[in-house]
């Protein structure tokens, strides 16, 4: 049955208090409270700039070991890449051959100081009787020349024995410096070339082990920025020697090698724009080997108070990047930071931040830039004073 308009409306009246009252009755829900965070001020620490370069190991002394005197190889005295010191010997070349040279040039020597004999009394017989003219001027003169020949022949005989005895020693071939052996390049009973033009055969190699250096380039703005801290006093890599560094090999995490630079070279590369650097190192067990690669790190500012903070507090924006504040009224704010190097597990903040900021080191990711928060003060730890990139 269709109701009228009237009994319709009446009815809404009748129960609009009882709707009104149910409204009243229901619990309202409570806004959430803001994310608790924690905050911290930076961190203020002495800190160096470092700058990171690949390199690689060269010896101090590299020597090809090579023949003076050529003859058939006898003796080999070295196992293959042993570490030989300087003056053990290496190599005997058959030694016969320059022992008979040495006994021939000995009795030609005789044979000339025999005959200076000759005409050295030969010319004192003549003095007298010149004077008694006996003989004449020119006979007299003969004689002198004879005598002056003879000396000269002496002299010659003389050099030609050193010579001889200097083959001899050659056939016996030493180390010329402590190192390490590479391996033989020629076996026992083989004809060596000797002497010192470019065909003569190399018989092994010898590099020195400790002291070894490190040497690395670095670009032409690099080089500028070096020179110009060490015109004032500071200690950078540059031309002045003794600047510590330290090195790493390519599967170490940190920087546990100290050297110190001995060399900048004297020109730059016109190609790449780039100039020579070189340390020295310790390498009392041989680990480092020559053509090694590495990386060095050279100290690349004095030292200067910086602010730090927790890595993890660290957000990116693409290619930026940002640490999250809270101000006075505990809202997060996005600030853009320039990050330096890191320095034990704290990041050094070149601009961006002051040192008064409240940063949000734990809890990033539950804070939002405009947002209110619930901020927890912590101080932020210092870290080690060794640093890294």
């Amino acid at each position: 049955m269709r109701g009228s308009p009237a009994r319709v409306a009446s009815l809404l009246i009748l129960l609009a208090p009882a709707l009104a009252g149910c409204g009243e009755g229901a619990p309202k829900q409570a806004a959430p409270a803001p994310p608790a965070v924690t905050v911290a001020k930076p961190s203020k620490q002495q800190v160096i700039d470092y700058d990171e370069y690949v390199g690689r190991f060269i010896a101090v002394d590299s020597v090809e070991i090579r023949a003076r005197v050529s003859g058939y190889l006898e003796k080999v005295h070295f196992k293959d890449g042993q570490i030989v010191k300087q003056g053990d010997p290496l190599f005997n070349i058959d030694r016969r051959p320059f022992e008979t040279a040495a006994a021939q040039a000995r009795a030609t020597l005789a044979q000339a100081r025999a005959n200076l004999a000759f005409t050295e009394s030969d010319l004192t017989r003549a003095s007298q009787l010149v004077r008694d003219r006996t003989i004449t001027e020119q006979v007299f003169e003969q004689r002198t020349q004879a005598k002056r020949v003879a000396e000269a022949s002496v002299a010659a005989q003389e050099a030609a024995l050193r010579q001889a005895e200097l083959d001899l020693q050659f056939t016996e071939l030493k180390a010329p410096v402590t190192g390490r052996i590479g391996d033989r390049r020629v076996s026992e009973g083989n004809l060596v070339t000797g002497g010192t033009g470019g065909n003569t055969t190399l018989l092994a190699t010898i590099v020195s082990i400790d002291p070894i250096r490190f040497e690395f380039t670095f670009d032409e703005t690099s080089f500028l920025r070096y020179e110009r801290l060490s015109k004032e006093g500071k200690d950078v890599a540059s031309r002045s020697t003794g600047v510590e560094v330290a090195v790493k090999l390519i599967d170490e995490p940190d920087f546990t090698h100290a050297g110190k630079m001995d060399f900048v070279d004297n020109v730059i590369e016109r190609a790449s724009g780039t100039i020579r650097g070189r340390a020295v190192l310790a390498n009392p067990n041989g680990v480092f080997t020559p053509g090694m690669f590495g990386r060095v790190r050279v100290p690349g500012s004095p030292p200067f108070e910086a602010l730090l903070l927790p890595d993890n507090a660290i957000g990116s924006e693409q290619v930026r990047k940002y640490v999250l504040t809270v101000d006075g009224e505990n809202a997060a704010r996005t600030k853009y930071v320039t990050l330096g190097q890191l320095v034990g597990n704290l990041r050094v903040i070149k601009d961006g931040i002051g040192p008064d900021d409240r940063v949000i080191v734990n809890g990033l990711m539950r804070a939002r830039p405009g947002t209110k928060v619930t901020p927890q003060e912590q101080s932020a730890s210092p870290g080690t004073p060794q640093a890294k990139n």
